[in-house]
């Protein structure tokens, strides 16, 4: 079986209404259409399409697979406009892959530091790259127009313990750091000085900085980030954001849309709405372990987060989405006023053993079990798995709202980073399991939209099955009954 392009146009062509719908489907081979006909007696050619009510679980197209690193890979880049990735390991290397005529990824620089590498900040057009290391350093180097060399410029003493990870601003000439020692420092690239630093009380794990207003925002272990206002010498704290339940691993800014990502170890990510300055915020669970990376596409208003057991989720962000409600506080159930197990009092006049408190997702109210025993999902809240809601609000979830707005993927290996090239439809990752990995986006970020109500180039996944089922006769199906959410290919 192979892969096939189908393109259709339903409505009027000569008027130019109607839409062009272009899918990928499996050729089915002529010995599986025999065998087919043998057993059925007839030549299936298309069938109709299997509709699940969840996204069908796939996996980005794996392009190369670059190995040689002896330890956990901690940072991979693509460069742009070149094919080519830089790592950087706790192997204490630094290298640079270029892709050969071969069609294999070869290191054309290799470098070793005096301590392993843990982050990486390269800026490509002026080929700086800055390297975090285990030993609180920041090490800058300049590569070669041809990518074959690369020179130290400086080493910065920004933080007394690990790096774990920084953004260099060439409009402020600035290297922001956040290190294990629990401080966020900044320093001035020309005169290698320190201008400023700032402790937490827990280790600073990530960073994000807008480099036209020099906020910073630093995610740390306790589960909060906070937001600095960052000066020559001085600095004022915003904020303070809570809402995760535990540590911060990952930020992404959109300094457009002024929208702030965050994944945690509780699996979960939140946006929040900081241009807006409504304090909205956004909840999305759709892992199953630690959230490590994040990357945001404006133009087409997606969320790729990538999670420690190889999970890639795409969000579609452009969706009518609903804040999650925040859980309500009570000594006895709010639905049968049954008391909880710390309720002594209620318990004691009613004679009855207490009760286990639970939530409903939906509602916030405290609940039993017996109140809350039914599951489902609710995407426009952000839960794309099944949840806790109460037995009310399970009645008032129309089939239509468990519609997903997302969709999951395998990446096949444990990411502790991720860098995407919208405009080559590129992404690469790395982990711990040594293994960099470059794969073909543009397939995750085109069967998002079917569930965003616009179909642009479907890709159906087979569910372990011989051939992957047309779905031509659903999409002819939707078409007559008016759906006109369906982009026009050009």
């Amino acid at each position: 079986m192979r892969w096939e392009h189908c393109c259709s146009h339903y409505g009027n062509p000569d008027s130019g209404s109607g839409c062009q719908l272009i899918l990928l489907y499996w050729r089915v081979s002529e010995e599986e259409k025999q065998q087919k006909e043998n057993t059925t007696g007839r030549t299936v050619k298309t069938m109709a399409a299997e509709i699940h009510s969840r996204p069908q679980t796939a996996r980005p197209v794996l392009l190369n697979k670059i190995e040689g690193h002896s330890d956990a890979v901690n940072a991979a880049v693509l460069i742009p406009k070149e094919d080519g990735v830089i790592t950087v390991s706790e192997d204490r290397t630094i290298r640079v892959w270029l892709k050969r005529d071969s069609g294999q990824y070869w290191p054309s620089i290799y470098h070793t530091v005096s301590s392993p590498c843990s982050c990486m900040s390269y800026h490509h057009d002026s080929r700086r790259i800055f390297i975090g290391q285990d030993n609180g350093a920041v090490v800058e180097f300049l590569i070669s127009e041809d990518f074959n060399k690369m020179n130290h410029v400086k080493t910065y003493p920004a933080h007394q313990n690990r790096v774990s990870d920084m953004v260099f601003s060439l409009e402020s000439e600035w290297v922001v750091s956040t290190g294990h020692d629990k401080s966020v420092s900044w320093m001035c690239t020309q005169s290698g000085s320190m201008l400023g630093r700032h402790y937490f009380t827990a280790w600073a794990s990530c960073l994000q900085y807008d480099h036209e207003t020099q906020h910073a925002f630093v995610g740390d272990y306790s589960g909060q980030i906070t937001l600095l206002k960052l000066e020559n010498q001085t600095y004022s704290i915003i904020t303070t954001l809570k809402g995760h339940e535990g540590s911060i691993a990952t930020l992404w800014w959109d300094p457009v849309q002024r929208l702030l990502f965050s994944g945690a170890s509780d699996h979960s990510v939140i946006m929040w709405d900081i241009g807006g300055r409504k304090g909205r915020t956004l909840l999305l669970q759709g892992h199953h372990e630690r959230v490590q990376a994040l990357r945001y596409l404006q133009l087409t208003r997606q969320l790729l987060s990538c999670s420690a057991d190889g999970g890639i989720a795409v969000w579609n962000m452009d969706a009518q989405r609903e804040e999650a409600p925040q859980w309500l506080d009570s000594d006895s159930c709010q639905k049968c006023e049954q008391p909880f197990f710390w309720n002594i009092k209620q318990m004691w006049d009613t004679k009855t053993l207490g009760l286990r408190q639970h939530h409903c997702r939906k509602c916030g109210k405290a609940v039993c079990g017996k109140c809350s025993s039914k599951r489902s999902t609710f995407p426009i809240m952000g839960f794309e798995f099944p949840v806790r809601v109460c037995d009310a609000c399970f009645d008032t979830i129309k089939e239509e709202d468990r519609t997903a707005l997302a969709t999951f993927h395998e990446g096949k290996h444990n990411i502790a980073h991720m860098d995407m090239d919208p405009s080559r439809g590129l992404m690469v990752t790395c982990g711990s399991d040594r293994i960099v990995k470059v794969n073909n986006s543009s397939l995750i970020q085109d069967n998002s939209c079917m569930y965003s109500g616009c179909v642009k180039r479907t890709l159906i996944t087979p569910k372990r099955s011989k051939s992957l089922l047309f779905c031509q006769a659903y999409l002819r199906f939707r078409f007559l009954i008016g759906n006109q959410g369906a982009c026009r290919q050009s």
